[in-house]
C-alpha cells in the first residue's frame, strides 16, 4: 500500500518539476520541448496507471505480486531489453549524422527505453502470457 502511494507522490513531483521547467523557459516553445513534455507525461501516466492498479489491488486484499504479474514483468523486461539493444544500435548509427550533443542522445535513448518498456508492458498485460 505504501508503494502505491509513493508512486503517486513521485508522479506529482515529476509533473510539478516538469511544469516549472516548461513554463520557466523565456524563449518560444519548440517542437523538441513539446516532444519532451509528451514523453515525460506518457511515462508519468504509465506510473500513475500502475500505482492505481496496485492501490485498488491492495484495497481488495490481493497480494502485491502474484505469479501472473511476475511472469508479465519477466516477459516485459526481457522483450523490452531486446528491443532496447536494437534501439541503441540505431541511435549509434544515426548519432554521427545528426550532430547532436551527447547528453541529448543519451536522454533520447533512455526515454526510448522507457517508452519501449511501457509499450511491451501494455502488450503483455492486455494480451496475456502463454503457458510454456
Amino acid at each position: 500500500m505504501k508503494r502505491a502511494v509513493l508512486v503517486f507522490v513521485l508522479a506529482a513531483m515529476v509533473v510539478i518539476l516538469t511544469a516549472l521547467w516548461f513554463f520557466s523557459k523565456t524563449n518560444e516553445i519548440t517542437t523538441g520541448n513539446i516532444l519532451n513534455l509528451g514523453v515525460i507525461l506518457l511515462v508519468v501516466g504509465f506510473a500513475v496507471f500502475i500505482g492505481y492498479k496496485r492501490l485498488t489491488s491492495a484495497k481488495r486484499g490481493e497480494p502485491a505480486e502474484d505469479e501472473l504479474s511476475k511472469k508479465v514483468m519477466l516477459r516485459t523486461s526481457s522483450l523490452s531489453y531486446y528491443i532496447s539493444l536494437y534501439l541503441w544500435f540505431v541511435i549509434m548509427y544515426f548519432s554521427d549524422k545528426l550532430k547532436l550533443e551527447t547528453h541529448t542522445i543519451l536522454g533520447a535513448g533512455i526515454l526510448g527505453m522507457a517508452v519501449t518498456f511501457a509499450i511491451c508492458w501494455i502488450y503483455f498485460n492486455f494480451r496475456g502470457v502463454r503457458n510454456e
